[in-house]
């Protein structure tokens, strides 16, 4: 693989995507401020379930705040990479373009994921990251090399998971066109990760950390920061995310073998 190509690719996508935004700047403004109202709600939301309670399953308004500001740069993740390509597939599909895409000489994987961003995620991702440095201030932290290398190490694994969870959905457009309605069941499950997982019951505990593993992607990361976390526990997220990268990617190109082509 031409890793400089990609990268050289990777460039040209971001500055036509920005070029592209540029076009309406009131836009910038416009997403800037429903992101702080969205992340002043979200925390809102929060204080509500600890207003008669000190702490919900073990943790206090304080830490839990970790969780969410996680959660705000991940969904900013989302919302600039994932969801304006992956749910293009659907389009792809239907108009037979995904044709154009097979035949380019670059990874079709590649093409699908990276083709285009959402410039107004970004401001979430950087929200997220402001507020995750006030809390590790507001629950007295001591950052060291150790645990920034474990929480970016965790991050990319939630990333990783996050990203093989939206391209199997979407790649099920090859056999069933209306794959929109599974990833907002999706998005509605990722938004429980904004809580401590322990305070689900147990068998909802199971799930999210089987079936739609919530704990590895937004969880882990939280504790790592608060050190309640064990090495295995980071291990173990690791394995997860290869696990659900690999099996993503031999999904896609096991998927593409049932394509038919708009000139077929």
């Amino acid at each position: 693989m031409n890793f400089r190509k990609y990268l050289k690719l990777i460039y040209f996508f971001n500055y036509t995507s920005f070029a592209t935004e540029l076009e309406y700047k009131a836009n910038f403004f416009i997403d800037f401020l429903t992101a702080i109202l969205g992340l002043v709600g979200s925390i809102f939301l929060l204080s509500i379930f600890f207003a008669n309670e000190n702490n919900i399953g073990g943790w206090g308004f304080e830490q839990a705040l970790i969780i969410q500001s996680i959660y705000t740069i991940l969904n900013g993740v989302t919302n600039t990479w994932f969801s304006p390509n992956l749910t293009e597939i659907v389009k792809y599909i239907r108009e037979g373009t995904l044709d154009f895409v097979l035949i380019k000489p670059i990874d079709s994987q590649f093409w699908i994921s990276l083709k285009k961003i959402s410039p107004s995620g970004l401001i979430e991702i950087l929200l997220g990251i402001s507020m995750l440095i006030y809390c590790v201030d507001l629950n007295n932290i001591s950052l060291n090399v150790q645990l920034i290398l474990f929480l970016l190490t965790t991050l990319i694994c939630s990333i990783s998971i996050l990203y093989s969870l939206w391209l199997l959905i979407s790649t099920t457009t090859i056999w069933f066109i209306k794959t929109w309605n599974a990833t907002e069941v999706l998005r509605s499950f990722l938004y429980i990760g904004r809580f401590p997982i322990s305070s689900f019951s147990f068998y909802l505990r199971i799930f999210f950390s089987t079936v739609v593993p919530i704990t590895f992607i937004t969880t882990i990361p939280s504790e790592v920061v608060l050190g309640l976390t064990t090495f295995w526990k980071i291990i173990l997220e690791v394995i997860v995310s290869l696990i659900f990268i690999g099996f993503s990617r031999k999904f896609w190109l096991f998927a593409l073998k049932y394509y038919s082509s708009a000139s077929s």
